[in-house]
């Protein structure tokens, strides 16, 4: 009878408007952060369970290999030279297969803006009337060894940086950075767009190339961890990155360009273009990751992309099948003018910056963004840390100070992302949803839960 003449305190692992409506009367009250499993078969539940300790031995060999990917930067080409399957008549996108038919408009605008870029279409009507023809294949960038932000359009000519896993091998490959605004990645085209590609492929690439040449390779790891220390999270922010890679390449640029005027507009543009980085930890999130892929009964996440209609993932454990849902609407801070309703749903291959321990996951480290969405510094605390609930572990290399260093949360566990009910936090810009736009804003999304469901049950499926 004593437990009635005490102070009421409950715990509630229901409804949060439980606990809301016990604190409004005084009841001391603390509200668990629990949710049931999304998976209401108990014999797909039994069996990946059954066989925890098999998938837990394939999650340590996969994050081990994850961790000991060592990314360096060691030179440029033409897309076609150096992207295995590249060919004239193919394009490239973010995000999993899709059809011309169930692209999104800023992709659609991208792909017809590098068909005028390429010179196979010379007006807007020519270019979608040839996207649409069958005459133009399109296929993943991530099925060619390749990553894009937003639309995530490569064509034939486009310089492209290549990537290389000094540890196991491995390349990957991503076009340069055009900058924030009316750009070919925000679905935009016109005369402007295809000039600015054009002065990137004829003037920046060659004084980029010999740069990269005479340096022989540039650390990307070293680059991004200092980069975490400075503020950065290499997805939304750049700038640290941006800035550190700007020290280290501007003295080859000097000595090697042939034509002063041509290095300092070089110079100016990666100087004015805070994202310029982006174009290089992609890649090298990609790199560290595909050296993981194909390892048996792992549930740890290789890919996460988006092509603004679906979302989709890849795991170690199941090869290239791809598992997929419908993209989300980022939570965003707008430009003026633009609203919710003018948003596209989430678009790009830059989630592999989540998928490798970066980006959101990492957003601890760079506070200032959750601003985009009137977030606190503790906000970006709690994203991060709640990320350490559905990974495989800690990175070794990448740390977050305002954490105590702690290692960011690393290996997507699909297993825990399903079982905990808690998906990958993504920060993200966001383009219009109609072709020719571009860019209307940047803000942060939670992965939508249905890829990793199914990817749950594949994973299954094959134990």
């Amino acid at each position: 009878m004593n437990l009635f003449k005490q102070k009421l305190k409950v715990i509630n692992t229901g409804l949060e408007s439980f606990s809301k409506e016990l604190k409004q009367n005084g009841v001391e009250t603390i509200q668990v952060d629990w949710k049931p499993s999304v998976i209401s078969d108990d014999e797909l539940l039994d069996k990946i369970s059954d066989n925890k300790s098999i998938i837990d031995e394939a999650n340590k060999k996969a994050l081990d290999i994850i961790l000991r990917g060592q990314p360096n930067l060691i030179g440029m080409d033409i897309a076609i030279n150096v992207i295995p399957g590249m060919k004239k008549n193919l394009i490239l996108h973010a995000g999993p297969p899709v059809t011309w038919e169930r692209m999104c408009g800023p992709m659609r605008g991208a792909i017809m803006g590098a068909l005028v870029y390429e010179g196979m279409a010379k007006t807007e009507a020519e270019a979608e009337a040839l996207a649409s023809s069958g005459q133009i294949e399109y296929a993943p960038c991530h099925e060619h060894s390749a990553v894009g932000p937003m639309a995530g359009i490569i064509s034939y000519s486009m310089p492209v940086f290549i990537i290389k896993n000094e540890t196991f091998g491995n390349y990957a490959y991503c076009t340069l950075n055009e900058g924030l605004g009316k750009v070919l990645r925000y679905g935009a085209f016109g005369d402007e767009v295809v000039e600015r590609l054009k002065w990137m492929e004829n003037v920046m690439y060659p004084i980029l190339k010999k740069a990269i040449e005479s340096l022989g390779k540039v650390d990307l790891k070293n680059l991004i961890a200092q980069a975490l220390h400075m503020g950065d999270e290499v997805h939304n922010r750049n700038r640290a990155g941006t800035s550190l890679l700007y020290r280290t390449i501007t003295p080859a640029i000097v000595r090697t360009a042939d034509n002063k005027e041509d290095a300092v507009k070089v110079l100016e543009f990666i100087n004015g273009n805070d994202h310029f980085f982006l174009n290089l930890s992609m890649p090298a999130s990609k790199a560290c990751l595909d050296a993981a892929r194909n390892i048996d009964n792992s549930s740890v996440a290789v890919v996460m992309a988006r092509n603004g209609t679906d979302f989709g993932i890849q795991l170690a454990g199941t090869g290239n099948q791809w598992f997929v849902g419908a993209a989300l609407v980022p939570d965003a801070l707008y430009f003026p003018g633009f609203t919710k309703e003018d948003a596209n749903p989430d678009i790009g291959d830059s989630a592999i910056t989540e998928t490798g321990g970066l980006g959101g996951f990492a957003i601890a480290a760079a506070p200032a963004i959750v601003q985009f969405v009137g977030g606190t510094s503790a906000d970006a605390l709690n994203y991060t840390l709640e990320m350490y609930e559905i990974t495989a572990g800690e990175n070794n290399m990448y740390k977050i100070p305002s954490l105590n260093f702690r290692g960011t949360p690393t290996g997507i566990d699909v297993r825990k992302v399903v079982e905990k009910g808690r998906t990958p936090f993504i920060d993200t810009g966001v383009a219009h949803k109609k072709p020719g736009v571009g860019q209307v804003g940047a803000g942060v999304v939670s992965a939508p839960i249905e890829p990793f469901i199914k990817a749950y049950e594949g994973l299954a499926k094959t134990l």
